[in-house]
Protein backbone atom coordinates (compact mmCIF):
# COMPACT_ATOMS: atom_id res chain seq x y z
CA UNK A 1 0.00 0.00 0.00
CA UNK A 2 2.97 2.34 0.49
CA UNK A 3 3.39 2.87 -3.26
CA UNK A 4 -0.30 3.70 -3.72
CA UNK A 5 -0.23 6.05 -0.74
CA UNK A 6 2.81 7.94 -1.99
CA UNK A 7 1.15 8.32 -5.42
CA UNK A 8 -2.09 9.70 -3.96
CA UNK A 9 -2.66 13.32 -4.98
CA UNK A 10 -3.21 14.70 -1.47
CA UNK A 11 -0.27 12.97 0.21
CA UNK A 12 3.22 14.43 0.35
CA UNK A 13 6.12 12.29 1.52
CA UNK A 14 8.70 14.23 3.53
CA UNK A 15 12.03 12.57 4.14
CA UNK A 16 14.66 13.64 6.62
CA UNK A 17 17.84 12.07 7.86
CA UNK A 18 16.12 9.90 10.48
CA UNK A 19 12.49 9.65 9.37
CA UNK A 20 9.93 9.61 6.59
CA UNK A 21 6.55 11.24 7.11
CA UNK A 22 3.36 11.18 5.09
CA UNK A 23 1.51 14.50 5.19
CA UNK A 24 -2.11 14.98 4.17
CA UNK A 25 -1.66 18.25 2.26
CA UNK A 26 -5.14 19.87 2.56
CA UNK A 27 -4.78 20.05 6.36
CA UNK A 28 -1.00 19.55 6.73
CA UNK A 29 -1.73 16.72 9.16
CA UNK A 30 0.68 13.82 9.53
CA UNK A 31 -0.71 10.41 8.56
CA UNK A 32 0.37 7.37 10.53
CA UNK A 33 0.17 3.72 9.59
CA UNK A 34 -1.60 1.11 11.70
CA UNK A 35 -1.43 -2.62 10.99
CA UNK A 36 -4.07 -4.90 12.51
CA UNK A 37 -4.13 -8.67 12.16
CA UNK A 38 -7.23 -10.84 12.45
CA UNK A 39 -8.18 -14.50 12.74
CA UNK A 40 -9.99 -16.00 9.73
CA UNK A 41 -13.42 -15.40 11.30
CA UNK A 42 -12.72 -11.80 12.32
CA UNK A 43 -10.90 -11.14 9.03
CA UNK A 44 -13.93 -12.21 7.02
CA UNK A 45 -16.00 -9.85 9.16
CA UNK A 46 -13.58 -7.01 8.33
CA UNK A 47 -13.88 -7.91 4.66
CA UNK A 48 -17.70 -7.74 4.87
CA UNK A 49 -17.45 -4.38 6.69
CA UNK A 50 -15.19 -2.94 3.98
CA UNK A 51 -17.67 -3.98 1.30
CA UNK A 52 -20.61 -2.25 3.03
CA UNK A 53 -21.73 1.31 2.35
CA UNK A 54 -19.98 3.59 4.86
CA UNK A 55 -23.12 4.47 6.83
CA UNK A 56 -24.01 0.78 7.23
CA UNK A 57 -20.42 0.01 8.23
CA UNK A 58 -20.56 2.56 11.07
CA UNK A 59 -23.93 1.22 12.27
CA UNK A 60 -22.69 -2.39 12.16
CA UNK A 61 -19.64 -1.54 14.29
CA UNK A 62 -21.74 0.42 16.80
CA UNK A 63 -24.27 -2.41 17.15
CA UNK A 64 -21.92 -5.42 17.19
CA UNK A 65 -18.59 -3.93 18.26
CA UNK A 66 -15.39 -3.70 16.30
CA UNK A 67 -13.62 -6.81 14.99
CA UNK A 68 -11.13 -8.20 17.50
CA UNK A 69 -7.52 -7.89 16.37
CA UNK A 70 -4.92 -10.43 17.45
CA UNK A 71 -1.15 -10.88 17.44
CA UNK A 72 -0.99 -13.13 14.38
CA UNK A 73 -3.71 -13.75 11.87
CA UNK A 74 -4.68 -14.82 8.40
CA UNK A 75 -5.92 -11.32 7.59
CA UNK A 76 -3.94 -8.10 7.80
CA UNK A 77 -5.53 -4.66 7.62
CA UNK A 78 -3.21 -1.80 6.72
CA UNK A 79 -4.71 1.53 7.64
CA UNK A 80 -3.15 4.98 7.27
CA UNK A 81 -4.98 7.67 9.24
CA UNK A 82 -4.21 11.37 9.49
CA UNK A 83 -3.91 12.82 12.99
CA UNK A 84 -6.90 15.10 12.39
CA UNK A 85 -9.02 12.18 11.05
CA UNK A 86 -9.61 13.93 7.72
CA UNK A 87 -7.85 11.27 5.61
CA UNK A 88 -7.73 7.49 5.62
CA UNK A 89 -6.24 4.87 3.32
CA UNK A 90 -7.09 1.22 3.85
CA UNK A 91 -6.20 -2.13 2.29
CA UNK A 92 -6.97 -5.67 3.41
CA UNK A 93 -4.64 -8.65 2.83
CA UNK A 94 -5.07 -12.40 3.34
CA UNK A 95 -2.23 -14.81 4.08
CA UNK A 96 -1.69 -17.52 1.48
CA UNK A 97 1.26 -19.10 -0.32
CA UNK A 98 3.58 -17.85 2.45
CA UNK A 99 2.78 -14.17 1.91
CA UNK A 100 0.00 -11.63 2.40
CA UNK A 101 -1.99 -11.14 -0.81
CA UNK A 102 -4.30 -8.15 -1.39
CA UNK A 103 -7.99 -8.86 -0.96
CA UNK A 104 -8.86 -5.45 -2.40
CA UNK A 105 -7.16 -2.46 -3.96
CA UNK A 106 -6.12 0.41 -1.68
CA UNK A 107 -9.07 2.66 -0.87
CA UNK A 108 -8.84 6.33 0.04
CA UNK A 109 -11.34 8.33 2.05
CA UNK A 110 -11.48 11.99 3.02
CA UNK A 111 -13.60 14.20 5.28
CA UNK A 112 -16.64 12.69 6.97
CA UNK A 113 -16.11 9.36 5.14
CA UNK A 114 -13.16 8.65 7.48
CA UNK A 115 -15.30 8.31 10.64
CA UNK A 116 -16.26 4.60 10.26
CA UNK A 117 -12.58 3.65 10.00
CA UNK A 118 -11.71 5.34 13.27
CA UNK A 119 -14.09 2.88 14.94
CA UNK A 120 -11.87 -0.03 13.82
CA UNK A 121 -9.01 1.18 16.04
Amino acid sequence: MAAALSAYQHIEIKKSLFSTKAIYTPTQSQAKAVVLEYTPTEGERVQRLLNMPLNKMATEIEQNGKPVAGANGNFRLELCLSNDHEFCAVQLFRFGDFKYNPVCEPRFYEGKDVEPFTKLL
